[in-house]
């Protein structure tokens, strides 16, 4: 009833999951990952504990593989399971017990485990891997297992139709202000078309919880500066960073403090347009 991906990135400092289903709130079930750890993915008849469990082997130094065995060992239900694991150093392992409802199966490489039941037939594993292998080029884990994801739920995904999605990408130091390691933890529970839906909100997640790149930073001069508090003020705020905390966009624009001001371009392009002058040109 579920496909999904597990994988670490090409770098080795990001370990992630991307699932889809025609179930309730898939994310609440499937994923789980820990930054310098790996990341699992249980599903079929999904035991929620293989989450914990997958983690704490692979913590104490169990590869991918080993860690499945000793999941699978203590299992008496291990043939309706399916589960997917990468580990800290990006060995992959995959099992599909003789249980799981057709089409059920997966496959692993170097980084990557995907896996699903219940397809349309193996062309949606297929097209997943397709899709990895084809964005090698994209350094950032999130969007590559988003590409993937959307390759098997174009090739037919869940047999049964579509409910659900999730996405998890943890890196050390990615959180909220730095403080923990999920870099990306997306969910959309009920939805008609959630993969799609999921790819807006990781564009949000971009904007809003990611911090900018040296390319996105706009210096602020005198003029600027004047230009961005007169903005603000058009829309109701005391000055430009009252708007910025009013607007969730902190992980987007210098401190206050900082020596050298700067503002995202994204942000800046969102201030101008919802505070236009229209006696001049920007």
């Amino acid at each position: 009833m579920t496909f999904s991906i597990v994988a670490r990135s090409a770098d080795g400092q990001s370990w992630g999951v991307a699932v889809a289903s025609k179930f309730l709130a898939v994310g609440s079930a499937v994923p789980a990952a820990v930054a310098g750890v790996g990341a699992v993915a249980t599903q079929a008849e999904a035991n929620v504990a293989y989450k914990g469990l997958a983690l704490s082997h692979m913590d104490e130094g169990a590869t991918a593989s080993v860690a499945l065995q000793r999941l699978l060992e203590e299992d008496p239900g291990r043939e309706h399971r399916q589960v997917g694991l990468v580990d800290v150093d990006g060995n992959a392992a995959s099992h599909t017990g003789h249980g799981c409802f057709d089409w059920a199966g997966g496959v692993t490489d170097r980084d990557v485990a995907i896996q699903g039941n219940i397809l349309a037939g193996p062309e949606v594993v297929e097209a997943m891997k397709r899709a990895w292998d084809d964005s090698t080029d994209e350094p950032d884990l999130a969007r590559r297992l988003l590409a993937a994801l959307r390759a098997g739920d174009e090739a037919g995904g869940d047999k049964r139709g579509r409910q659900s999605a999730a996405l998890l990408v943890v890196r050390d130091g990615a959180g909220y202000g730095g403080n923990d390691d999920v870099a990306v933890d997306l969910r959309v529970d009920d939805h008609t078309d959630p993969v799609a839906e999921l790819a807006r909100l990781l564009d949000l997640n971009d904007l809003y919880l990611t911090a900018s790149t040296e390319e996105e930073k706009v210096p602020v001069d005198e003029a600027l500066g004047t230009e961005l508090d007169d903005r603000a003020r058009r829309l109701g705020h005391r000055d430009f960073h009252a708007w910025v905390g009013s607007e969730n966009y902190e992980m987007r624009v210098s401190g206050s403090d900082d020596a050298q001001q700067w503002v995202d371009q994204r942000v800046l392009a969102i201030l101008r347009e919802q505070a236009p002058d229209h006696g001049r040109s920007d």
